[in-house]
């Protein structure tokens, strides 16, 4: 889940390893270095440390985040069939479906978020982390426009899988709705179903007599099940399946227990360390304080166990 037009950026710089000199730069410029007084050194290794760094590394190049996302997509496959079975299965919390108990006769369908669930962004991330930046309305809009972003692995057999049973694939994304042509070019051409335009329903999409509260997705979700059973929703986020009305660890820790069940069955959350609504949750959501100060706050929610 990628926010956009109602939020501000969910990354931020912390503390890393850095690469030898040697493994970065010319022989000149290594030997260079070496001769740098030491205070100076870890200044610079201090400034261009990235607390993304592992997480994007290990998105990019781990055959471990591979097998995560395609153990979760392959379970996900095989609880198909006894979704579309079972008449009463229903994705959506009670609050947001309006038409309980009339929704058997509803064409099935999934929810997929689009950002680390369905299209990897790890090459946007990579590039911030390179150039010691944080995520802005415009490097992003400037990424999505690329139409570069590959699958995650696994959705796109699921997807298959799914479309092959009559299931319509629902693409609610915190992607503003101006980037709807650039993003549904770039789901066709790595093999997602796309039934038609109305299966994006991004940032902005207005939904009749309900109040939509910056990127959060219950006015959507609503939208969804007037039209569809909904079987399963898929998300890196807690905020991609139930309205977060408070964005603290214990609010974000009582939903989890509140819901617990239904990941695995009708919830299926994909691994995503780069972003999301559970760092700013661990400096009061506050994105005006320096980097340095989010960093600190983050640095004290480690639990050391002492």
């Amino acid at each position: 889940m990628r926010p956009t037009l109602a939020t501000v950026s969910l990354l931020a710089l912390a503390l890393a390893a850095c690469k030898p000199a040697s493994y970065t730069a010319p022989q000149g410029a290594a030997a260079a270095a070496e001769t740098k007084p030491a205070a100076t050194a870890a200044k610079t290794d201090a400034a261009s440390a990235d607390d993304n760094l592992n997480a994007v590394l290990w998105m990019q190049r781990s055959e471990e985040y591979r097998a995560s996302a395609e153990t979760i997509y392959r379970a996900a496959a095989d609880k198909l069939d006894v979704a579309l079975k079972e008449k009463n299965w229903d994705a959506l919390v009670p609050e947001e479906r309006d038409n309980a108990g009339k929704t058997a006769d509803l064409k099935p369908a999934v929810i997929m978020d689009i950002d680390e669930t369905v299209l990897d962004n790890s090459p946007y991330q990579a590039r911030l982390v390179a150039g010691g930046k944080e995520y802005d309305e415009v490097t992003w809009d400037q990424w999505v426009a690329e139409k570069k972003a590959k699958p995650v692995p696994g959705v796109v057999d699921f997807a298959k899988a799914a479309q092959a049973r009559g299931v319509t694939i629902l693409y609610l994304s915190n992607r503003a709705v101006h980037l709807k042509d650039a993003t549904l070019a770039n789901l066709k051409a790595v093999g997602m179903p796309v039934a038609s335009e109305d299966v994006f329903l991004g940032l902005g999409t207005f939904v009749k007599d309900c109040e939509q509260n910056g990127s959060e997705k219950n006015c959507r979700r609503r939208l969804a099940g007037q039209n569809y059973r909904v079987l399963m929703q898929f998300g890196d986020q807690l905020g991609d399946f139930v309205q977060i009305l408070a964005n603290t660890p214990a609010d974000r820790t009582k939903l989890l227990d509140q819901y617990h069940d239904w990941f695995g069955e009708r919830w299926w959350m994909l691994p995503n360390p780069s972003y999301g609504g559970w760092e700013p949750a661990l400096f009061n959501n506050a994105w005006d304080q320096p980097r340095a100060a989010r960093r600190e706050a983050k640095r004290q929610a480690l639990d050391l166990r002492n």
